[in-house]
């Protein structure tokens, strides 16, 4: 086929898409404005240490082997992935707790930090493989038109999403000890939102970890937005880096091509952005940018806080991933989504990958990876004031309660984002996980995979359907590739292998 398509950012969603898209025989361009692939996936290097920029770790790992499966190979032709068991240990003041996959060291774990709470995470699991099965087909179809709200699995799934109910009060079905509804609701999180406030379906989350895994890359989870690069070229993608959009071109409401930054001109015949979807949508739509007032009226995630240590000694003994929550975690996400306070009590997520990964550092050398949630940007806090303190209050309450007592002395690389520094990277808001996913911000209400404005203009990535976290990226990747495809007269059945991973999984 010598349809010509160009797709704006090659962060996950791009190069998905972009992936799927060659493999099918279509012309496909990727132009990224950094000299490097992946966007918020890609690598960060301080002299001889590697860094995730973003996500760390990889759940729901049969939609990345779908996505694989879709262009005739497997994830593993291009990296190499390793289990994680114990997957994250959970801190509150002197209680931890080690979460599996296995559920019988899980109910081990949880009985021995939790006594009597066993048997409800038994009954949490075997009514959430019901609950994921049910909801799971939702997030695999396109919402642009009317008729995808009458499909049966839809109707299925409603009770479950036309609910008041949060996360936390799902949770509070199960548990009884605060904490350990903790353990079932901190991955609301990873949508930038409280388990309070955020929807009721989305306690899902920590069931597909528990039932399912997570998984680390070796060398980093940025290798698999290297990894789709090279399939993508594998399949005759052409990926232009240092390579700026600076505004679309349109012949009435269709778009005709991209201008780049340099003057250069790239005409297509269909549009893919994968760039932040609310900076995109002000600045590089040209005549039909929408005004910032307008984007400032919607719900955005939380930021973070990020520090990136190169250290010259390892901390064998210290978890993978270790979650250390605030001392009142309520009213720290209180303060982060009320947007305007700055959580001296903090929750900070620590990842220790050396001890699984050796390739990341120099032998006798390690890296921390250490995230802190807290406000974005809406009312313009100003962190090159405070950075100096913020990061002496991380770094003390690591050290606290942590084995790490002499972090300080070992530090030799050092990096940092704060929200601030996010949106400098086109991030609106420096909202690091994109639009909250509040109910009516989902679905339909979402900005969609093909846009409504336009006549081959489609969304991939956190700002659309189905929304953030490297699963749904995927997904809205896979999505938009195939409603492309629809427009040419072709109908592309999906490759399916959650069905059956979700139906057997999980027995108790």
């Amino acid at each position: 086929m010598d349809k010509k398509i160009i797709i704006i950012g090659a962060g996950p969603g791009g190069l998905t898409n972009g992936m799927m898209l060659a493999h099918r025989g279509y012309d496909v361009t990727i132009v990224e404005k950094l000299d490097r692939v992946g966007g918020r996936n890609s690598a960060i290097k301080a002299g001889p240490y590697t860094f995730d920029t973003g996500p760390t770790f990889l759940h729901q790992k049969f939609t990345l082997d779908e996505v694989f499966a879709e262009i005739g190979k497997t994830a593993e032709d291009y990296m190499d992935f390793v289990p994680l068991n114990p997957m994250t240990t959970l801190s509150w003041g002197d209680v931890s707790l080690k979460t599996s996959s296995d559920m019988e060291t899980m109910k081990a774990n949880i009985e021995a930090s939790f006594p009597g709470e066993s048997e409800n995470y038994l009954r949490f699991m075997e009514d959430h493989a019901v609950k994921l099965k049910t909801i799971f087909p939702c997030l695999l179809s396109p919402y642009h038109k009317l008729s995808s709200y009458f499909k049966p699995y839809m109707l299925k799934a409603l009770p479950y999403v036309a609910t008041k109910k949060s996360v936390m009060d799902v949770l509070s079905e199960y548990f009884t000890d605060e904490r350990l509804k903790l353990a079932f609701t901190f991955q609301a999180k990873y949508l930038g939102m409280s388990p309070w406030d955020c929807p009721a379906l989305f306690s899902i989350l920590s069931y597909i970890e528990y039932a399912h895994g997570i998984y680390h890359v070796q060398g980093g989870l940025a290798n698999i937005s290297e990894g789709m690069a090279n399939a993508f070229r594998d399949q005759g993608g052409k990926i232009l880096l240092n390579s700026e959009v600076k505004e679309i071109h349109y012949k009435g409401k269709r778009a005709r091509g991209v201008e780049l930054e340099d003057g250069t001109i790239l005409e297509c015949d269909d549009l893919v952005v994968n760039a932040d979807y609310a900076h995109a949508r002000n600045t590089i739509f040209g005549k039909f940018a929408a005004p910032r007032e307008e984007l400032m009226k919607k719900k955005y995630s939380c930021s973070t806080f990020m520090l990136y240590l190169g250290l010259d000694t390892v901390y064998p003994d210290e978890p993978h991933h270790h979650v250390l929550f605030a001392d009142d975690y309520h009213q720290n996400l209180r303060d982060i989504e009320g947007e305007q306070v700055v959580s001296d009590d903090m929750s900070v997520y620590v990842r220790n990958s050396t001890v699984t990964d050796p390739t990341v550092a120099p032998d006798g050398h390690s890296q921390l990876y250490i995230l802190v949630p807290t406000i974005n940007n809406r009312h313009g806090h100003d962190w090159e004031e405070t950075l100096a303190e913020y990061r002496e209050k991380v770094l003390d309450k690591i050290i606290e309660k942590t084995g790490m007592k002499d972090l300080r002395e070992h530090i030799v690389e050092e990096r940092y984002i704060t929200p601030q520094g996010w949106e400098d990277q086109n991030i609106f808001l420096g909202a690091t996980f994109n639009l909250a996913h509040t109910l009516d911000q989902m679905l339909s209400f979402r900005p969609q995979n093909k846009m409504k404005e336009f006549s081959n203009v489609y969304l991939v990535g956190g700002g659309t359907h189905p929304g953030s976290g490297l699963p749904t990226i995927f997904e809205s990747a896979r999505i938009s590739a195939n409603l492309i495809c629809e427009s040419y007269g072709v109908k592309r059945p999906r490759i399916d292998l959650a069905s059956e991973i979700l139906t057997a999984k999980v027995s108790v």
